[in-house]
């Protein structure tokens, strides 16, 4: 709808580009921001590499929505929990990716920002999904918990279900190979019939 366009436009009103073009975490940063009439914010490569120059570089530019692998993040959240900026971060969304969270290790930022703005959010996904399969926004209430690098439930365009080497569903708590189906996925990956919507509803 109109009201959810605008407000996408707003969250993703700057963003970053961090990450190399060769990595395809770059096209959730490059597209969430210009399909949306935002504006990219190139990190040069030298200020990529200091949390520092990085951290100032946010402040400055007032990037909305960043982008981080847990590693990045890591280095980053040692500055901004205890920086005094001339300016505020503006950061609406903070998106992880790319490599397993560990939850536990966001306590210093929840105890300087909160978890409502910016709202930290954990997504898992593989290249053949460019990028993202699942997301799951993070808050204090994770902290502590065993789970680690939680999930969460599929964007909208994907769908996904935990089959066993028969292609059965398997029950809750069993192991199994994780398959991803629906619009989302590269067409012809593997094997079509699992990328329908026909064979997801056969899997149901």
């Amino acid at each position: 709808t109109r009201k959810e366009s605008s407000a996408a436009s707003d969250v993703y009103k700057r963003q970053s580009l961090f990450h190399s073009y060769a990595f395809d975490f770059s096209v959730w940063e490059i597209f969430g921001a210009l399909l949306y009439g935002g504006r990219l914010v190139i990190v040069p490569q030298h200020t990529s590499r200091s949390p520092e120059a990085f951290y100032q570089l946010l402040a400055d530019e007032q990037v909305t929505v960043l982008n981080q692998t847990p590693s990045a993040f890591k280095q980053l959240m040692a500055v901004a929990t205890t920086a005094e900026p001339q300016r505020p971060l503006a950061l609406r969304s903070v998106v992880f990716g790319g490599e397993a969270l560990d939850v536990n290790s966001l306590a210093p930022w929840f105890e300087r920002f909160g978890d409502r703005q910016p709202q930290l959010v954990n997504m898992y996904g593989i290249t053949e999904t460019t990028v993202h399969v699942s997301y799951r926004p993070l808050s204090l209430a994770d902290l502590g918990k065993a789970a680690s690098s939680p999930m969460g439930v599929p964007i909208p365009d994907l769908s996904w279900y935990v089959l066993d080497g028969d292609l059965n569903p398997v029950a809750k708590g069993c192991i199994g190979e994780l398959y991803v189906g629906r619009a989302g996925l590269a067409r012809g990956y593997l094997c079509l019939l699992y990328t329908s919507d026909a064979a997801d509803d056969s899997l149901r």
